[in-house]
Parts: structure tokens; sequence; C-alpha cells
């Protein structure tokens, strides 16, 4: 099955240097040609501008009934996401089908670990082309629907461990550009002492803002595209309170507007202000450093400048 994978993944997963992502590609189109023939789909279309983790694909199953297929290239921690789905089985999220099919409880046959088969939503239409306030609002509903116990016994990584490495390429960071240290030891401060005081975890989304939430048919709004970890609910408010950042950035009350919305979103979850505010800044400073290493100084600014008003 012939095609160009979509422009924007090739560049996402050549900016995160994903072990295995070339090879992943090169092989995306028999990949793609196997997951079709395995489960009797006929592809529709493929999905653009698709994702930055996977491929996305609009087909039809054997019964004529809509679906997604989704392609991961393992270091996209596709098993991780699967977990995360059959654990919120659609309460919140985009369902996914396939989980009692071939490969037991985890729906994956060997070798096929990296496709998920999904409920078809309105891939066009997030929670995004809402007013600012709705969008928040509901983008906040649908989240405290995901901020379950995990399962007994779960793989999944942890807050503190994912945010542990991240801390280690800030530091390294800060070293090669002086201009950022005093935003990431600031960063770094704040998730030492969040990190050391976290209440009891809960199952995250762990990438979750606005274009994350689809429009569905069984529920208005439903998450997608988790890469999920255990850890503190005020971790997955971090990305959400800078949407729209670049808007943020270009108006004078900006900084007003962004402490407004950590307060709202604090309280409208029922969290902590000071702990929300703590994470978005690590959060914040983070993506920065990151954009800086993979050559977007523009979004680096504007994430640092943001981080800045924290």
């Amino acid at each position: 099955m012939a095609f160009e994978p979509p422009p924007r993944l090739v560049r996402a997963l050549a900016e995160t240097r994903r072990d295995g992502a070339d090879a992943w590609l090169h092989d995306l189109p028999e990949l793609l040609r196997q997951a079709v023939a395995l489960r009797g789909l006929t592809v529709e279309r493929v999905h653009r501008p698709s994702g930055r983790s996977g491929l996305i694909v609009l087909v039809r199953r054997a019964d004529g009934s809509p679906a997604v297929l989704k392609l991961a290239p393992a270091a996209a921690r596709p098993g991780a996401e699967r977990a995360a789905l059959v654990r919120w089985d659609g309460f919140g999220a985009v369902r996914l089908l396939d989980a009692d099919e071939a490969g037991g409880a985890s729906g994956a046959a060997a070798g096929d670990e990296g496709v998920l088969l999904l409920e078809r939503l309105h891939p066009e239409m997030s929670v995004r082309s809402l007013p600012e306030a709705k969008a928040l609002l509901e983008a906040a509903g649908t989240l405290r629907r995901l901020w379950v116990e995990p399962p007994a016994g779960h793989a999944f990584e942890t807050v503190a461990g994912r945010t542990g490495r991240q801390a280690e390429a800030m530091r390294a960071a800060a070293e090669a550009e002086p201009d950022v240290r005093p935003l990431v030891e600031s960063a770094l401060a704040a998730r030492e002492e969040l990190v050391a005081s976290a209440p009891e975890g809960r199952l995250l989304h762990g990438t979750f803002r606005q274009s994350k939430v689809l429009a569905g048919e069984r529920m208005p709004w439903l998450a997608v595209g988790p890469d999920p970890v255990v850890g503190e609910c005020a971790f997955d408010l971090a990305r959400l309170v800078r949407d729209r950042v670049e808007d943020l950035v270009a108006t004078p009350s900006g900084a007003s507007t962004t402490r407004r919305r950590v307060k709202r979103l604090a309280e409208s979850l029922d969290l902590d202000r000071e702990r929300v505010r703590g994470w978005t800044l690590f959060r914040a400073v983070e993506s920065g450093v990151r954009a800086f290493r993979v050559g977007r100084p523009r979004d680096a600014e504007v994430l640092l400048e943001f981080a800045g008003w924290l």
C-alpha cells in the first residue's frame, strides 16, 4: 500500500529522535497493509495533517461501520496507550475497538503491538473550535473523567520518572545556554518540591490539551492520543493552561490571563493552585528548552516568555 507519510508526522519523529523511527517510517506502508488485512478493513483515507506520534487512517470494518486505525512506533509507547484506553473503557476517552480480539486482554497480536483500532470520532472538530472560555470548561470536564485509579500491577510510567529524565536534559541545556539558566533552575526547584510532596497518583492522560478532545457521537467530547502516566492530577492540567500560547504572548494581557487560567482550572477541578502553577512552569520550560534543542527558536522563545509569567 503505497503512500507518503504525512509531513507533520515525519517532522515530529525527526525532532524527537526516537530510536527506530526511520526504520518504522520505511516499513510503514507494509505495516499498514498487514494491519488492514488482519482486521478485514477497508481504507478510506490517511488523515492529514495526522498526529505527531503515529499514522491515523480512516477505515471501515467488515460490517461497514466507521473506525480509525492508528499505527505508532514502539518509542511512542503504543502499548501504554492501549492499556490506558482499556482502563478507561470509553469513559471520557475514545473507545478501543479491538481490546478483546487477538492477543487476549491486551488486544495486540504478536508483532502488532503498535496498532490500535479505535472508534471514529470527528477529527476535524476539536474542542478548540469553541470560544476559549467554553473550550476550557469542556476540556476540564473531559479530563476529570480520566483521572481514575490505575489498574493493579500496572506498568505505566510515573510522573516522577518521566520528569526526572526531562530534568537531566534541562540541566544540560542550562549549561549550554546560560540565558535560560534562571528559568531552568526555577522549574527544576518547583519539580523537586512537587515530587517530594506528591499526593496519591491517578492515571493521567499525559499530553492533554484542547486539540486532544474531539467531538463524538455517544458523548459530546472524548479525549484521544494519550501518553499515559501515573501521578498527581495537577500535572495533567499544565499543558492545558498554556493552550493557544501564541495568542497569549501576542496580547498585552497575556500574563494576567495566564494567572486567571491557573486559578480557574485549579478551582474547577478542586486542585491546589500552586501545584498547578508549579507543574505548568516545569512543563513550559521543558518544552521551551526542547524546542531550542531541535531547532525551533521561535517556539522556544514563546514558551519561555509564557513560563516567565508564572
